[in-house]
Parts: C-alpha cells; structure tokens; sequence
C-alpha cells in the first residue's frame, strides 16, 4: 500500500491553509457560536477563492485534488474555526464527491460548477426520526409516475437544510426491505411540496444549522435519479455507503485539527500560568497530559492521512476511514476535555475557547455514524459478516 508522507507540495499547502483561516476566520469563530449564526460571509469568501472545488476534477471547474489535500484542508480549518469547516465539509466531502463518482456526466454538468462558485449549496438528508443509527429503516419513499419521482416522507438532522439550494435525499424505490430498494434523489429546494422546519438547538457547531426536511407529494425529474434502489438487492445501497467515506475521512479530520487547535491553547498556557511558585509545565501531571494528548493527535492524524491516500475508484479505503473515525472522534473529546482541565475554572469560561472546542467536538461522535455504529462495521469487516443488530 502507499505511504501517507506528506510531500512538500502539501506541507506547503497546509501552511498556506493555515494562515489563510488564521487571518480570514479566527477572530469571529466565537462570534458564530454565540451568536448561533451561520458565517455566510466566510462560505462567500471561500467560494471566490476557489475552495470549494478541490475535489471537483478541473473539467467542471474545480482543482481534481486527491482526498489526502482536502483532509488536510479541512483539519486546518478546524483549527481555527468549526463552523466555517462544517460548510466545508459538507461542500467538499458530502453531496458533490458523490455526484462526481456516481453521477451521469449530464448531472456532473449541470451540477458541479455552481458548487465550485459557491451558487449551489448541498446538504444530504439521511436520517430520519425512526431510522438514525438504523438507516435502513427509513420510509421516505420514492413513486416512479411515469414522468418524475414522487417523494414522501421527513428527515431530521439535516445539516446546513435551511441554507442549502439541493438536497442529496437516501430514500426507498419499491417494496424492498432493509438495505433492498435504498437509493437516492438530487432534490431542489424549491421543489412544491418541500418544506423545511425550524433549525434545531444544538449543543455544540451552533453556526452550523440542523433541521428537518419534509416532502409533501415532490415531484423529481427523473434526470436527478443518482442511485436506482432495487427491490431485489442491496447493491445500490452499499455504493451509496461508500459514497460516504469521503464525508467520514473528513469528520475524522476535523476532529484532528479541532483537538490540535485545543492543544495549542493549552500548550501555550501552561507555560504562562503559574501556581505555586512555577509554571504549570512543571509539574509532572500535566507533562503526561500534554505527552498524551500529543500522541493521541498524532496516531489519530497518522490514520486519517493513510486512509485518504489509499483512495480507490474516487473514495478513501473504507476500513481504514471507519478505524480513524472512530478513534479520532473519541480521541478530540479526551483532548479538548484535557485541554480544558489543564486550565482549571478558567477553561469552563468562555474566556477561552476550550468549553466551544469540547462541545464542537462532541458532535462529531454521533453524527456521520456513532461510534457503537462505527465498531459494528470494523468488526463485520474483521469477521467477514454482517450482524443482525435486532437479534443482539
């Protein structure tokens, strides 16, 4: 397999990221927070710049970089500010990266250069009330009428849903059960019959809305049919599970640069702050803290970049993009909880960013599958089967 040792072009391209989201974004990442406010001024920043379209290949107006650069774009954005990553990821790794592999060169056409200008906002609808963990429990279903699709049903948990153009909508085609009859619809938002509920109150990535999608009757052109669902069979499903490994590298990644950036705040203050006549790095308790958070980033962030550069047929490795979700999304809540320690009362304050780091991260280990969820596929992998969860 490749080595993920980054070359100097990316080194060079994190460094530029870098400083990049520290001039252009940190100073208002608590504003967002605070004010529950989505940082629509940084997604137009972004977009002119050109950003959104590094996974998008040059011929429909974006860069065609390989995953491993837009991980690494993305970590450094999570650095610095969570909301503003959040529209990254969804633009970057969701919708459009399934669009790209899966979708007829008539969709990629029609949909993929409005992304890369920031016209088209996409955000995907999985789940719904009765189907989260159980995905393919879900009942929104779509009817073939001859000319379009007619869709009914709700999601809930719709990231960016009240501020997105297009919706990427997993629904049900036939009478199939479980993961048979599973596909997916590229629905606009101005479609009738489309409605969009009130944004949800969230503990933590309060600049970056969740809501529920509803479909009343939706008529959806055929042309928009990027997955079939077969009633007989469970393929279309699987493939649109692999379409969701870029989205899963990427949270993997933001949790990386969410925990380094908890781990600079705190390297820099216990050098500063002094108790007891000395400086907090003095104390052999917090060195361990700071030995083990600074392995724990770099474990997490050794398997996030192994699992973006064995890309195959347009996703990262599945197994190894699963391993690093999972330990990068326990991995950011040890950090940031530790990181905030280190800063006693202070840390709980918002005269630190640490209490918004903690809570930011703490999403990322529910949403894009939980980790229980998460430990379920690696050991169907190990084992060579899938488990009936209903029977556990």
């Amino acid at each position: 397999m490749p080595l993920f040792k980054l070359g100097d072009d990316l080194e060079e391209f994190r460094s530029e990221v870098r400083r990049f989201a520290e001039k252009e974004f940190s100073a208002k990442a608590a504003y967002w927070d605070e004010a529950e406010e989505f940082p629509e001024e940084n997604r137009k920043t972004l977009a002119e710049l050109g950003y959104f379209g590094l996974l998008i290949p040059e011929k429909y107006g974006g860069v065609g970089a390989p995953i491993i650069q837009s991980a690494l774009f993305v970590e450094e954005m999570a650095r610095v500010c969570f909301n503003t990553c959040t529209i990254c990821q969804i633009t970057l790794h969701g919708p459009s990266r399934a669009i790209t592999v899966l979708g007829s060169e008539e969709q990629k056409q029609r949909f993929l250069p409005p992304v890369v200008t920031g016209d088209y906002m996409f955000a995907i609808s999985i789940s719904e009330p009765d189907a989260g963990s159980a995905v393919t429990d879900m009942r929104t279903k779509a009817v073939d009428d001859g000319e379009n699709y007619v869709l009914n049903g709700s999601k809930c948990f719709t990231t960016l849903g009240n501020y997105a153009s297009h919706f990427l909508v997993m629904c049900r085609f036939g009478e199939g059960k479980g993961a048979r009859g599973i596909g997916a619809l590229i629905v606009d938002k101005n479609s009738p019959g489309l409605e969009v509920g009130i944004p949800d109150k969230k503990m933590g990535g309060r600049g970056a809305p969740e809501c529920d999608v509803f479909f009343h009757d939706v008529k959806v052109p055929k042309k928009n049919l990027l997955v079939e669902g077969s009633s007989t069979s469970s393929k279309s499903f699987k493939l649109l599970m692999d379409s969701f490994g870029p989205e899963r590298c990427g949270n993997a990644a933001i949790c990386v640069g969410l925990a380094q950036g908890a781990y600079e705040v705190a390297h820099a203050y216990i050098q500063e702050r002094e108790q007891f006549g000395r400086p907090l790095m003095e104390f052999q308790g917090i060195q361990w803290k700071i030995a083990d958070m600074a392995t724990q980033i770099h474990a997490a962030r050794m398997m996030v970049y192994r699992a973006a550069t064995n890309e195959k047929d347009g996703f990262p490795d599945p197994k190894e993009t699963t391993m690093a979700k999972l330990f990068a999304n326990e991995m950011v809540q040890k950090v940031t909880s530790e990181a905030l320690q280190m800063h006693g009362h202070y840390g709980y304050t918002r005269a630190f960013p640490l209490e918004r780091m903690m809570r930011d991260g703490r999403g990322y280990a529910v949403g894009g599958g939980t980790v229980e969820i998460l430990r379920n596929t690696i050991a169907a992998m190990e084992l060579g089967r899938t488990f009936d969860q209903r029977r556990s």
